[in-house]
């Protein structure tokens, strides 16, 4: 049962080894988009209203997170405002915003909290974190490589290496429609039950897509190809016959070209069954796929004309979306950059007369870049302090007592090997300095 000190309902607290990994993962993905000349793009927490509603469907709308009422500006008649649902809506209002400023092509990164009004549940949060990139202002398939590119490298540089890609194109389903006789009418109803392949048997999907008002016959085909072993091969002969499909297949096999030097070979695939159930893709699609039973990690493609119809100038765009928050619950806890211990160097304070002492050493160990804290206890024992030090992860315990005082010097122990020697008090910053630098290379 939930206690007045439990966060809000689909919030979480995160205490410094869960922060710690997930700003680790953060800057990961950083350094990876950087690395392709994507910028960053920070926008406000909350939109106005009319920015968000009408954008992502009636269903999707109720979803919205609204703000309605603000303390004493509650009747200053500005607009109602609404925590922001995703991070596409306030690209393409930028893009409206700053068009005359931005670089075309514009790459743009954004790592960055969402709201939900959903119902919580176990893995479903109201409030979570989006990281999507995006390219807009060019229809070169190049762009769609290099963002397929970067999602899979980002996913790589945290050291998940069990996943594969799925490839395909929404003019390869438009022509499947077309070779299959699939009135227009039901095209999307049927690409949304092709979508369930996954999860549904052929059996139930075929009943489903008859449900909608395909004939039996023409939906016992359609899935029986897609399903079938050699599906790739049959839906190119299909496809010889819709010059819509055909313009699809060659949209796949370039992109296919074009990453094959960067992503390793048997990792992505021409799949024909995956749909990416939004209508507003317009060329190739893609879906990363964790093994083990986690599912999808993320997805994309192009989408030549969402950031119009979102209120953004009409520009064509491509771009992916990382399942940020399931992707990290996939990396390690033992992943020796997510555990990175809280200090580096830790200072015992063995005596009242040596606090002044010790804790000047702890600023001497920061002045070389390192961090450190004095021990904030009662001063005393030994034993106990070192205890502490493992505890914040340190590397290094400076031991300053009375006979280190005596003597004008420094013990210094490495916790890892238990070794230890004398500096002299007045090189200690320049020792840990050459220490730190010796372990980083």
């Amino acid at each position: 049962m939930p206690t007045q000190f439990d966060p809000p309902s689909g919030t979480r607290d995160f205490l410094a080894a869960e922060f710690e990994k997930r700003e680790w993962a953060f800057g990961v993905l950083r350094t990876v988009f950087a690395s392709y000349g994507f910028e960053p793009l920070q926008t406000p927490a909350f939109e106005r209203i009319d920015v968000l509603l009408g954008k992502y469907g009636d269903e999707a709308d109720k979803l919205v997170f609204k703000i309605l009422r603000r303390g004493e500006h509650e009747a200053s008649g500005e607009a109602d405002l609404a925590l922001r649902y995703d991070l596409t809506v306030p690209l393409a209002r930028v893009a409206a915003a700053y068009s005359s400023k931005l670089p075309m092509p514009y790459k743009r990164y954004a790592i960055g909290s969402v709201w939900r009004a959903d119902r919580p549940g176990r893995g479903r949060y109201r409030e979570f974190t989006q990281c999507d990139l995006d390219t807009l202002g060019t229809r070169s398939p190049l762009a769609d490589a290099e963002v397929l590119c970067a999602h899979h490298d980002a996913v790589s540089g945290l050291g998940i290496s069990d996943f594969s890609i799925l490839l395909n194109s929404r003019l390869v389903l438009s022509g499947l429609l077309e070779v299959f006789a699939v009135p227009a009418d039901l095209g999307p109803g049927v690409l949304t039950s092709l979508d369930k392949l996954d999860k549904l048997r052929p059996e139930e999907v075929i009943a489903e897509l008859a449900e909608r008002g395909l004939a039996a016959e023409s939906a016992g085909e359609l899935v029986a190809t897609i399903t079938a072993a050699d599906a790739q091969d049959r839906i190119r002969t299909a496809l010889k016959r819709s010059e819509t499909g055909t313009a699809g297949l060659d949209e796949v096999d370039e992109l296919l070209a074009l990453v094959s030097a960067q992503v390793p070979a048997g990792r992505i695939a021409f799949t024909p069954r995956m749909v990416r159930g939004l209508s507003y893709y317009t060329g190739p699609i893609w879906e990363l796929v964790a093994a083990g039973g986690v599912g999808s990690v993320g997805g994309g493609g192009r989408y030549d004309r969402l950031i119009a119809h979102l209120g953004g100038p009409d520009v064509p765009a491509t771009g992916s979306s990382l399942g940020v928050e399931r992707i990290l619950m996939m990396v390690g806890e033992d992943d020796a950059a997510a555990r990175r211990g809280r200090l580096d160097v830790a200072v015992p304070v063995l005596a009242d007369d040596l606090a002044a002492r010790s804790f000047t050493l702890a600023g001497a160990a920061r002045a070389a870049g390192l961090r450190a804290s004095v021990y904030l206890g009662s001063s005393g024992k030994l034993g106990k302090q070192l205890r502490w030090a493992a505890d914040q992860g340190a590397r290094w315990c400076l031991i300053y007592g009375p006979a280190e005082r005596d003597a004008g010097m420094v013990t210094v122990r490495d916790l890892d090997s238990a070794e230890q020697e004398s500096v002299p008090a007045d090189a200690i910053a320049e020792f840990l300095a050459a220490r730190a630098g010796a372990c980083d290379a």
